[in-house]
Protein backbone atom coordinates (compact mmCIF):
# COMPACT_ATOMS: atom_id res chain seq x y z
CA UNK A 1 0.00 0.00 0.00
CA UNK A 2 1.77 2.90 -0.91
CA UNK A 3 1.06 6.72 0.34
CA UNK A 4 -1.40 7.89 -1.68
CA UNK A 5 -3.69 4.88 -1.37
CA UNK A 6 -3.32 5.04 2.28
CA UNK A 7 -4.35 8.81 2.39
CA UNK A 8 -7.31 7.95 -0.18
CA UNK A 9 -8.41 5.19 1.74
CA UNK A 10 -8.35 7.57 5.36
CA UNK A 11 -10.35 10.07 3.62
CA UNK A 12 -12.70 7.34 2.84
CA UNK A 13 -12.70 5.58 6.12
CA UNK A 14 -13.13 9.19 7.90
CA UNK A 15 -15.95 10.12 5.77
CA UNK A 16 -18.32 6.90 5.88
CA UNK A 17 -17.13 6.11 9.84
CA UNK A 18 -20.25 8.81 10.99
CA UNK A 19 -22.23 8.79 7.80
CA UNK A 20 -25.01 5.91 7.39
CA UNK A 21 -23.19 4.08 4.53
CA UNK A 22 -20.93 1.29 5.86
CA UNK A 23 -17.32 3.01 6.39
CA UNK A 24 -16.35 -1.34 6.64
CA UNK A 25 -17.60 -2.13 3.45
CA UNK A 26 -16.21 1.18 1.69
CA UNK A 27 -13.24 0.66 2.86
CA UNK A 28 -13.54 -3.20 1.65
CA UNK A 29 -14.54 -1.97 -1.57
CA UNK A 30 -11.50 0.71 -2.08
CA UNK A 31 -9.02 -1.64 -0.82
CA UNK A 32 -10.18 -3.89 -3.50
CA UNK A 33 -10.25 -1.44 -6.37
CA UNK A 34 -6.70 -0.32 -5.34
CA UNK A 35 -5.88 -4.09 -5.88
CA UNK A 36 -4.82 -4.75 -1.86
CA UNK A 37 -6.77 -7.76 -0.60
CA UNK A 38 -3.99 -9.06 1.37
CA UNK A 39 -5.44 -9.50 5.14
CA UNK A 40 -2.21 -8.72 6.61
CA UNK A 41 -1.77 -5.75 4.76
CA UNK A 42 -5.92 -4.48 5.41
CA UNK A 43 -5.79 -5.16 9.74
CA UNK A 44 -2.97 -2.87 10.53
CA UNK A 45 -4.46 0.08 8.36
CA UNK A 46 -7.64 -0.97 9.53
CA UNK A 47 -6.55 -0.48 13.40
CA UNK A 48 -4.84 3.02 12.71
CA UNK A 49 -7.55 4.44 10.82
CA UNK A 50 -10.36 2.99 13.03
CA UNK A 51 -8.69 4.62 16.35
CA UNK A 52 -8.39 7.96 14.28
CA UNK A 53 -12.14 8.31 14.09
CA UNK A 54 -11.93 7.40 17.84
CA UNK A 55 -9.87 10.47 18.20
CA UNK A 56 -12.11 12.82 15.77
CA UNK A 57 -15.07 11.47 17.80
CA UNK A 58 -13.62 12.64 21.04
CA UNK A 59 -12.56 16.25 19.51
CA UNK A 60 -16.10 16.97 18.40
CA UNK A 61 -17.88 15.49 21.26
CA UNK A 62 -16.04 17.10 23.95
CA UNK A 63 -17.75 18.98 25.67
CA UNK A 64 -20.35 16.08 25.59
CA UNK A 65 -17.70 13.47 26.83
CA UNK A 66 -16.88 16.37 29.55
CA UNK A 67 -20.24 16.62 30.76
CA UNK A 68 -20.44 12.43 30.63
CA UNK A 69 -17.36 12.07 33.19
CA UNK A 70 -18.26 15.01 35.24
CA UNK A 71 -21.44 14.09 36.73
CA UNK A 72 -20.40 10.54 36.56
CA UNK A 73 -18.85 10.22 40.01
CA UNK A 74 -21.48 12.93 41.44
CA UNK A 75 -23.66 10.72 43.53
CA UNK A 76 -26.64 11.37 45.01
CA UNK A 77 -27.97 9.76 48.57
CA UNK A 78 -27.68 5.77 47.81
CA UNK A 79 -30.87 3.98 48.56
CA UNK A 80 -30.87 0.56 49.96
CA UNK A 81 -32.92 -1.54 47.02
CA UNK A 82 -31.77 -1.89 43.40
CA UNK A 83 -35.07 0.22 42.29
CA UNK A 84 -34.12 3.37 44.64
CA UNK A 85 -30.04 2.94 43.10
CA UNK A 86 -31.53 3.22 39.82
CA UNK A 87 -33.64 5.79 40.41
CA UNK A 88 -31.19 7.82 42.62
CA UNK A 89 -29.03 8.10 39.47
CA UNK A 90 -28.27 11.45 37.61
CA UNK A 91 -28.84 12.16 34.44
CA UNK A 92 -25.04 11.67 33.41
CA UNK A 93 -24.73 8.30 35.46
CA UNK A 94 -27.81 6.91 33.53
CA UNK A 95 -26.21 8.29 30.13
CA UNK A 96 -23.13 6.17 31.05
CA UNK A 97 -25.30 3.18 32.13
CA UNK A 98 -27.39 3.44 29.07
CA UNK A 99 -23.71 3.26 26.99
CA UNK A 100 -22.46 0.27 29.16
CA UNK A 101 -25.84 -2.15 28.43
CA UNK A 102 -25.46 -1.18 24.95
CA UNK A 103 -21.56 -2.57 24.75
CA UNK A 104 -23.45 -6.20 25.95
CA UNK A 105 -24.18 -7.40 22.58
CA UNK A 106 -21.03 -6.30 20.57
CA UNK A 107 -18.99 -7.61 23.37
CA UNK A 108 -20.36 -10.76 23.08
CA UNK A 109 -19.93 -10.93 19.35
CA UNK A 110 -16.56 -9.20 19.55
CA UNK A 111 -15.10 -12.75 21.74
CA UNK A 112 -17.05 -15.39 20.46
CA UNK A 113 -17.45 -14.37 16.69
CA UNK A 114 -14.67 -11.59 15.74
CA UNK A 115 -12.81 -14.04 13.55
CA UNK A 116 -15.69 -15.26 11.91
CA UNK A 117 -16.77 -12.17 10.54
CA UNK A 118 -13.13 -10.35 9.37
CA UNK A 119 -13.19 -13.54 7.09
CA UNK A 120 -16.28 -11.58 5.54
CA UNK A 121 -14.45 -8.45 5.16
CA UNK A 122 -12.76 -9.84 1.74
CA UNK A 123 -16.16 -10.67 0.70
CA UNK A 124 -17.54 -8.07 -2.11
CA UNK A 125 -20.74 -9.65 -2.47
CA UNK A 126 -21.68 -9.67 1.33
CA UNK A 127 -20.96 -5.93 1.19
CA UNK A 128 -23.04 -5.18 -1.41
CA UNK A 129 -25.86 -7.38 0.18
CA UNK A 130 -25.53 -5.55 3.55
CA UNK A 131 -25.32 -2.30 1.98
CA UNK A 132 -28.47 -3.26 0.59
CA UNK A 133 -29.90 -3.99 3.83
CA UNK A 134 -29.13 -0.57 5.57
CA UNK A 135 -30.57 1.28 2.77
CA UNK A 136 -34.17 -0.63 3.58
CA UNK A 137 -33.37 -0.24 7.37
CA UNK A 138 -32.88 3.66 6.90
CA UNK A 139 -36.31 3.78 4.42
CA UNK A 140 -38.23 2.47 6.78
CA UNK A 141 -37.32 4.26 9.40
CA UNK A 142 -37.88 7.50 7.30
CA UNK A 143 -41.71 6.75 6.72
CA UNK A 144 -42.39 5.12 10.20
CA UNK A 145 -43.55 7.30 12.61
CA UNK A 146 -43.48 6.02 15.87
CA UNK A 147 -44.54 7.79 19.19
CA UNK A 148 -41.87 9.72 20.48
CA UNK A 149 -40.23 9.34 23.96
CA UNK A 150 -38.59 11.37 26.35
CA UNK A 151 -35.55 9.45 26.33
CA UNK A 152 -33.67 6.87 25.37
CA UNK A 153 -34.56 3.86 28.14
CA UNK A 154 -32.25 1.02 29.25
CA UNK A 155 -34.30 -1.52 26.62
CA UNK A 156 -33.78 0.92 24.10
CA UNK A 157 -30.21 0.61 24.64
CA UNK A 158 -29.84 -2.79 24.67
CA UNK A 159 -31.84 -2.89 21.17
CA UNK A 160 -29.75 -0.42 19.60
CA UNK A 161 -26.91 -2.60 20.78
CA UNK A 162 -27.90 -5.58 19.11
CA UNK A 163 -28.36 -3.65 15.75
CA UNK A 164 -24.72 -2.39 16.54
CA UNK A 165 -23.50 -5.84 17.20
CA UNK A 166 -25.06 -6.90 13.69
CA UNK A 167 -23.32 -3.98 12.09
CA UNK A 168 -20.27 -5.83 12.79
CA UNK A 169 -20.95 -7.67 9.06
CA UNK A 170 -19.23 -5.33 6.48
CA UNK A 171 -21.89 -3.04 4.44
CA UNK A 172 -24.17 -2.70 7.04
CA UNK A 173 -23.62 0.75 8.31
CA UNK A 174 -23.63 0.37 12.04
CA UNK A 175 -24.18 4.32 12.38
CA UNK A 176 -27.52 3.96 10.08
CA UNK A 177 -28.10 0.70 11.72
CA UNK A 178 -28.35 2.42 15.67
CA UNK A 179 -29.62 5.72 14.68
CA UNK A 180 -32.87 3.81 12.23
CA UNK A 181 -33.61 1.17 15.04
CA UNK A 182 -33.64 4.05 17.57
CA UNK A 183 -35.82 5.71 15.11
CA UNK A 184 -37.97 3.07 14.76
CA UNK A 185 -37.87 2.47 18.42
CA UNK A 186 -39.75 6.01 19.02
CA UNK A 187 -36.25 8.25 20.64
CA UNK A 188 -35.68 11.15 19.63
CA UNK A 189 -33.17 12.08 16.57
CA UNK A 190 -31.87 14.75 18.44
CA UNK A 191 -30.30 12.61 20.76
CA UNK A 192 -29.78 9.76 18.96
CA UNK A 193 -26.44 10.53 16.58
CA UNK A 194 -24.67 11.82 20.00
CA UNK A 195 -25.39 8.56 21.69
CA UNK A 196 -25.02 6.58 18.56
CA UNK A 197 -21.29 8.12 18.04
CA UNK A 198 -20.50 7.84 22.23
CA UNK A 199 -21.69 4.46 22.51
CA UNK A 200 -19.04 3.14 19.39
CA UNK A 201 -15.88 4.50 21.79
CA UNK A 202 -15.52 1.84 23.92
CA UNK A 203 -15.98 -1.04 21.58
CA UNK A 204 -13.81 0.28 18.86
CA UNK A 205 -10.83 1.03 21.14
CA UNK A 206 -11.93 -2.81 23.18
CA UNK A 207 -11.28 -4.28 19.37
CA UNK A 208 -8.52 -1.85 18.30
CA UNK A 209 -6.47 -3.43 21.74
CA UNK A 210 -7.80 -7.02 20.86
CA UNK A 211 -6.30 -6.52 16.84
CA UNK A 212 -3.07 -4.98 18.41
CA UNK A 213 -2.46 -8.01 20.80
CA UNK A 214 -3.33 -10.52 17.54
CA UNK A 215 -0.56 -8.25 15.79
CA UNK A 216 2.42 -8.64 18.49
CA UNK A 217 1.25 -12.08 18.88
CA UNK A 218 2.28 -12.55 15.25
CA UNK A 219 5.51 -11.25 15.45
CA UNK A 220 5.01 -7.14 15.26
CA UNK A 221 7.47 -6.10 12.71
CA UNK A 222 6.12 -9.14 10.35
CA UNK A 223 2.76 -7.64 10.73
CA UNK A 224 3.99 -4.55 9.19
CA UNK A 225 5.96 -5.54 6.10
CA UNK A 226 3.71 -4.74 3.66
CA UNK A 227 2.62 -1.25 4.82
CA UNK A 228 4.96 1.76 5.23
CA UNK A 229 5.03 3.88 8.55
CA UNK A 230 4.18 6.77 5.75
CA UNK A 231 1.38 5.21 4.75
CA UNK A 232 -0.39 4.36 8.41
CA UNK A 233 0.53 8.54 9.32
CA UNK A 234 -0.97 9.47 6.02
CA UNK A 235 -4.36 6.89 6.71
CA UNK A 236 -4.09 8.45 10.15
CA UNK A 237 -4.30 12.19 9.85
CA UNK A 238 -6.04 11.95 6.21
CA UNK A 239 -9.18 9.36 8.55
CA UNK A 240 -9.21 11.63 11.46
CA UNK A 241 -9.47 15.22 9.74
CA UNK A 242 -12.42 13.71 7.45
CA UNK A 243 -13.47 12.28 10.71
CA UNK A 244 -14.21 15.30 12.32
CA UNK A 245 -15.96 16.62 9.42
CA UNK A 246 -18.47 13.74 8.83
CA UNK A 247 -18.93 13.50 12.72
CA UNK A 248 -20.19 17.26 12.49
CA UNK A 249 -22.41 17.14 9.72
CA UNK A 250 -23.52 13.60 10.75
CA UNK A 251 -25.24 15.15 13.47
CA UNK A 252 -27.03 18.12 11.78
CA UNK A 253 -28.09 15.64 8.92
CA UNK A 254 -29.92 13.36 11.87
CA UNK A 255 -31.54 16.66 13.64
CA UNK A 256 -32.95 17.44 10.31
CA UNK A 257 -33.97 14.07 9.24
CA UNK A 258 -32.09 13.74 5.78
CA UNK A 259 -31.53 9.65 6.39
CA UNK A 260 -33.07 8.64 3.40
CA UNK A 261 -30.49 10.44 0.82
CA UNK A 262 -28.07 8.30 2.39
CA UNK A 263 -30.62 5.29 1.73
CA UNK A 264 -30.63 6.05 -2.15
CA UNK A 265 -26.85 6.46 -2.18
CA UNK A 266 -27.06 2.69 -0.22
CA UNK A 267 -29.23 1.43 -2.65
CA UNK A 268 -27.10 2.56 -5.74
CA UNK A 269 -23.83 1.55 -4.55
CA UNK A 270 -24.68 -1.60 -3.28
CA UNK A 271 -26.34 -2.97 -6.35
CA UNK A 272 -23.40 -1.77 -8.12
CA UNK A 273 -21.27 -3.68 -6.02
CA UNK A 274 -23.34 -6.98 -6.36
CA UNK A 275 -22.93 -6.91 -10.29
CA UNK A 276 -19.12 -6.10 -9.62
CA UNK A 277 -19.00 -9.25 -7.88
CA UNK A 278 -21.00 -11.58 -10.11
CA UNK A 279 -18.44 -10.21 -13.22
Amino acid sequence: MSWIEALLLGILQGLTEYLPVSSSGHLTIGSALFGITDPETILPFAVVVHIATVFSTLVILWKEIAWLLKGLFNFKNERSNYKGALHSLNDEQNYALNILISMIPIGIVGIFFKDAIETLFSSILVVGICLILTALLLTFSYYAKPRQKQHITLCDAFIIGLSQALACLPGLSRSGTTIATGLLLGDRKEQLAQFSFLMVIPPILGEALLDVIKIISNGFSASFNNISIYALIAGFIAAFLSGCLACKVMINLVKKGKLIYFAIYCAIVGIATLVFSLI
